[in-house]
Parts: structure tokens; sequence; C-alpha cells
């Protein structure tokens, strides 16, 4: 009994060693240990609030919004439009309708500038400026109600002018003063002696301004438009007597830089119409070949605004397709270019909108019905929805009717029990 009294107590020595061993072992790690966890917690924090930023909610809220399906390209515009070109298109132009401007058939449009006509302008404003001196000097002037007249209208044409902004009034204005103080100095040579100074310099006027008048040559409408003074040699080329003859390669054959804007013409202008044009283009989406002529669309232009366009005429070219769209608003818009890069709108839906990581499918008798889950104070639901439209990110989705339910395979307790989607729902993404 000792002896084995004896072993115990040794055994137990023996275990105490190792308990105080292991303790002072414990203390002297303690500060790494301690350490060690603390870097384990700040990673872990630092992971929960990378992942908080990356994904900061599970919910979206149903709202109403709007989704489409646009798909870029590349156009080029063909337009009815005559170009004006007469003979001394050498002179350069002098322009009486500026660019944009509405014309009725008639109206003067521009007018190229006549043969020697700096050096007779120059001539005509000196004798004008002699002509109002010798009137000035004039002592034997008789006075007579036919220049107190004149003198009137000139003064009336003069006040006008200050409050007068339209260019072609403005011009018109300055031709009757320069005509009744030309009939005022007629008139009052004609009470001068015979012969006078003031007669000779009249008749050297006349004389310049009939050279002047006879080497005009101004050109007019043709018919009603809008007048452009941008001529780029493809106005007979890119025309709309023939949609049919547009191809990939007679397009690409042309060279034309998009979004090029179209230089100003110093030698001709032309008449373009205005309540539409045509904007002709190559596709090879799944939109395109199921696209029929007189389809109604949208087409958003460079600027950014968006247009009611319909398909005018539709050929396919292997595996593309060339397609011409009419647009009827917006046209001056598009008259600096001739090869754009716009958007086409295909569809457009609004209503509900929820993101598609919302929803999921489920099968119900051969049936693939789409739901969402909506969350309400802890609580999940399934909600059937039918979708409307969808595009890469989103859906446009509503209920269903019961009728629907029904051929869905829905009883009538379970459509009766069944929840609807509803705006400001808080549903569930993946």
């Amino acid at each position: 009994m000792k002896r084995t009294t004896k072993v115990e107590n040794n055994d137990n020595k023996s275990k105490t060693k190792k308990e105080n061993k292991l303790i002072k072992l414990l203390k002297v790690h303690k500060k790494k240990i301690l350490m060690l966890v603390l870097l384990c917690l700040i990673v872990y924090v630092i992971y929960m609030v990378v992942q908080l930023i990356k994904k900061p909610t599970d919910t979206v809220y149903v709202e109403m919004g709007q989704i489409e399906e646009e798909e870029s390209a590349v156009g080029y515009i063909v337009r009815d439009e005559e170009v004006l070109k007469g003979q001394n298109y050498k002179n350069g132009i002098e322009q009486i309708k500026t660019e944009g401007e509405k014309v009725a058939k008639g109206e003067a449009i521009f007018r190229y500038y006549s043969n020697n006509e700096k050096n007779l302008v120059e001539k005509i404003k000196d004798l004008d400026a002699k002509i109002d001196e010798a009137l000035a000097k004039e002592d034997t002037i008789l006075s007579s109600d036919n220049t107190k007249v004149l003198e009137e209208q000139i003064d009336t044409k003069i006040d006008q002018l200050y409050r007068e902004s339209n260019l072609e009034l403005i011009q018109n204005n300055k031709e009757e003063i320069i005509n009744n103080m030309t009939k005022k100095a007629k008139l009052t040579g004609e009470l001068s002696p015979a012969g006078s100074y003031l007669n000779k310099l009249i008749k050297e006027r006349s004389k310049y301004e009939k050279e002047l008048n006879d080497g005009a040559e101004s050109l007019t409408a043709s018919k009603s438009g809008v007048v452009s003074y941008r001529v780029d040699g493809y106005e007979d080329i890119l025309t709309t007597d023939d949609f049919g003859k547009y191809t990939k390669n007679f397009l690409e054959d042309l060279n034309l830089k998009t979004g090029q804007i179209v230089p100003t013409s110093s030698e001709s202008g032309k008449i373009i119409d205005n309540y539409c044009c045509y904007i002709v283009c190559v596709l090879d989406s799944n939109y395109a070949r199921d696209a029929e002529v007189g389809d109604k669309l949208k087409l958003r232009l460079p600027s950014g605004k968006e247009a009611e366009a319909s398909i005018e005429y539709k050929t396919v070219d292997g595996d593309d397709c060339v397609i011409t769209f009419k647009l009827e608003t917006d046209v001056t818009e598009l008259i600096s270019y001739r090869k754009i890069s716009f958007g086409i709108i295909w569809w457009s839906e609004n209503g509900l909108k929820v993101p598609n990581s919302a929803i999921h499918t489920e099968e119900k008798n051969g049936n693939e019905i789409s739901y969402v889950t909506r969350t309400r104070i802890g609580y999940q639901d399934k909600v059937i929805v039918k979708i409307l439209k969808q595009n890469e990110r989103y859906a446009i989705v509503t209920k269903y009717t019961s009728e629907e339910l029904t051929e869905l395979g829905y009883t009538s307790s379970e459509i009766l029990n069944m929840p609807n989607i509803a705006i400001y729902d808080e549903i569930l993404i993946d």
C-alpha cells in the first residue's frame, strides 16, 4: 500500500510539472496568440466591409420605369434635293437666303457677283459721296413738292433700318433708299442749269449701275423647301428614286467619313425637301432580319434626340440587311451630314421595372413560370409575374389575369391566395 501511494504521488508531481510547464508556455505565447486572433478578426471585418461595398443589399424595390432595345448603326443620309448652279459660278456667291432658311417657289436664293463688281461698287460709292456733296453745296436748287416727298421717304426707310432684323428686308430698304436718293439727285439736277456738274455725276453713276446690274446673275427656287449651301457632289448619287440600288458594296465604295460636316460651297446652293429624309444602313442583327416595311420605331440622332421613323425599304444582302428608314421630323438637323452614327430603338416598354437577377423560373404543368421573391417584415412570398419585355439587364413585368393563370394550370384556391406584384414591393436579388 505504501509503495502504491508513493507511485501515485510521483505521478501527480509529474502531472503538475507538465501543467506548470504548459501554463508557462501559454503565458509566453499569450501575446502572440492574441495578436493572431486580432489579426484574423481584422481580416474578417475587412472582408465583410468589402462584400458590403460590392453588394450593399440583397433586395431591391419594384419601381415604375422604362426599358428599350437599342442598336448602334452607321447610316447614309439620302434626301430629295436639287442643286442650283449658274453660269457665273466662278465669281462667288452673295447669299440672299441663309443656310437652313425656308423658301417658297420662285424666291431668290442667291446671286453671283458681277464681273469687275468690286471696282464698279467702289466707283458708285465714290460718285454717291460726290453727289451728296454737290447737293449740299448747290445754291440754285429749286424746292419742289416731289423732292420733299422723296426726302420724307428716305428718312422713313432709314428709321426702319434701325428697327429691322430680317436680312432680306434690310437689303430691300437699302435699295429703296438708294433709288430714292438717285431720283432726288436726278430731280435736283433737272432743276439745276443744264450741263451742270451734278448732272454729269448722275449720268456717270447711272452708267456704272447699269453695267453692274447687267452682269448680275440671280438664282431662284424651283420649288419650296430649305436652302443649303452645303454641296458635296453626292446629290445626284444618293437619290430617293430607287432605294433598291443601295447595297453594302455600293455604300462602302462611297468612302464617306462618319460624322464629317459637309463643307459650304462658294459656287452653288441647293433646295432640300424639309418634310422628310432617309437613312440607309447595313445591319446584321436578329431585329433587323425580323423587321418589315412599314414598322414604326424611333431613331436616336447624333444630338441624342429621339425621332419617330418608319421602315421605308428593306433588302437582304447575304447575311446582312440593308434597311432604309424614313424620317419625317428633325430633318433640318441632318442637313450638315452625309454619313452619321445613330441608334435604332427597336422597341420600348413602360411599367413595373425589375432587374433580371431578381427573376427566377419554375415549371408548372409543362409551362415555364417566372417569379420573384418578395420580402415583408422578415417573411418571404413567391410572386408569379408575367414578363412583357426584357433586355439584357431589366424586365417590365405585370400580374397574370385569372383566366391566364387557369390556362397555366393553377387551381381556383391557388389563384385566390396568390400574391400580386406591386410598385414599391421589396424583392430579393441574387
